[in-house]
């Protein structure tokens, strides 16, 4: 495992209040780090709101409609805004297929694959990401004890020999739409994702 640092960080001011944006990864020369941001409400003296995300740049940033990827986000933020909490953006872009195999997946869902069929078709794993980066730098952040807000049970299970208390799971529901309905269900059915479809 690398051992991650805090290479530097800054004051991001946003739509949903200040955030403090850090960079972490295992040498400062790195071109993408995993972000985190802690919301200037965040209250280190009680259990933290955790978002832990993977980055989208399909859904994130362009906003697409065959994933719920930037609606979860935005949906995270504006529980920050309210609470406090952190988000850690971890750079795993399509479940760490990296974004060229994740269109050519795209390329076969339009001829009938799921997205974990596509994936497999490629030759890469159902689910190639892991989260002990992110159990890492929440301890570096001397996190003891967070609500995780996710629907994925891989991400709970990462806390459960980890030295971070796990209160509870703050779920995520996004409505599911024409584009992105099979997706859902293939999170629900494959992933056993806690969604309500």
């Amino acid at each position: 495992m690398n051992m991650l640092k805090n290479q530097v960080e800054t004051i991001l001011p946003t739509e949903w209040g200040n955030f403090r944006m850090i960079a972490y990864s295992a040498n400062e020369g790195e071109w993408m780090p995993h972000l985190v941001f802690v919301h200037e409400k965040t209250n280190f003296e009680t259990p933290i709101p955790v978002r832990i995300h993977s980055e989208c740049i399909t859904g994130d940033i362009f906003h697409s409609t065959k994933c719920e990827c930037g609606k979860q986000l935005h949906q995270s933020l504006d529980y920050f805004q309210e609470n406090g909490g952190v988000l850690l953006y971890l750079r795993q872009e399509g479940r760490n297929i990296g974004i060229i195999n994740k269109m050519k997946a795209y390329n076969l869902q339009k001829n009938g694959k799921n997205t974990v069929e596509a994936n497999l078709a490629l030759g890469l794993p159902a689910d190639g990401r892991n989260f002990e980066d992110a159990v890492q730098i929440l301890q570096d952040l001397k996190i003891k004890s967070i609500y995780l807000l996710t629907n994925n049970p891989e991400k709970i299970a990462a806390f459960e020999q980890s030295c971070i208390q796990l209160i509870d799971r703050i779920p995520i529901q996004i409505k599911a739409t024409v584009h992105n309905q099979n997706y859902l269900e293939t999170k629900k059915t494959f992933f056993n994702h806690f969604l309500e479809l």
